[in-house]
Order: structure tokens, then sequence, then C-alpha cells
């Protein structure tokens, strides 16, 4: 499979050509970033590519949005927890200044951070830590990317009831 999902990421999810999609959810999809230098990096895509913002939603669908985030943050907090004896929260953000889609990234930060990023925004990192092969999305995250399935298949258990 070619790297044109990552021009229609939404598209090629509803059309199940997505290869970083985790889960479905109820108001979008749960993918792993492309990115892993703070391993669990995700996102929350919403499933309508023509809203931009979260205030484009209609209330029940904007509520819907953020309760589908926060589980995958819980979901990226309990995998990171067990992975990693170094984890220490999760960053929920919802920006869109790049892509004009909606979309929460869901960021674990470490404890093992550079001391100069470790309390900062994820942003500040270093540019070439963005494009870096070595932390690029790869067989080496099937670990992660199950654990982070899991936790999420156990999360909407919970809450189906």
């Amino acid at each position: 499979m070619s790297d044109d999902w990552r021009m229609d990421r939404i598209g090629s999810a509803l059309r199940g050509e997505n290869p970083a999609v985790l889960r479905r959810l109820e108001a979008g999809f749960a993918v792993i970033g492309d990115v892993q230098f703070l391993p669990g990096y995700s996102v929350f895509l919403t499933d309508d590519a023509d809203v931009q913002r979260l205030s484009d939603l209609p209330r029940a669908r904007r509520l819907a949005f953020l309760s589908d985030m926060d589980e995958l943050g819980e979901a990226v907090e309990r995998a990171c927890r067990r992975l990693d004896p170094a984890f220490r929260r999760v960053n929920l953000e919802i920006l869109g200044n790049t892509d004009g889609f909606l979309h929460a990234h869901v960021w674990p930060r470490f404890e093992w951070e550079p001391a100069d990023l470790v309390g900062r925004p994820v942003w500040l990192y270093p540019r070439e830590r963005w494009s870096d092969e070595q932390f690029a999305l790869g067989p080496q995250h099937d670990v992660l990317r199950d654990a982070i399935g899991t936790e999420l298949d156990q999360l909407q258990a919970v809450h189906e009831w």
C-alpha cells in the first residue's frame, strides 16, 4: 500500500484503507500517529472531512467527538503506563493549524524527555524529530498499537453497559 492514504486520511479511513486506524469510534477514528518520538502518540479524526472546527458539529455530535477523544486519551494513558514506567501523563489538543479537518492530538509524556522540553508543548521539539526515520511509524510499533487497541476495546465494553 502506498502513502496515498496520507493525502486523504479521513476518506481512506472510511474506505478501510488507512493503515494507521486503530479503531472506529462513534464520532470518528482513533489512529496512531505517523511519528512516534513520544511512543503512543495518537490522533482522533472526525469521520466527516468537511468538518473543520469543533463548533461546526451539532451539540450532540460535538459531545460524542469529545467523549471519543477522551476515550482515546485514556487508552493511550493505560497502554503507555503499562509499557513504560516513566510515563507521566497525556496531553490532549485540538489545534487545526495545519490540517483543515477536525482532529485531536493525544500526546503521551514521559520522565525521560529532555529536561528543557518535558514540561513544555510537544511542538517545541526540534523539527528533525518529526522527520527522522527512526521515529517513523512502523512494524516496531505493533506492540504499542495492539496495547492501545486492547485498551480501547476494554473501554468500549465498559461504556456499552
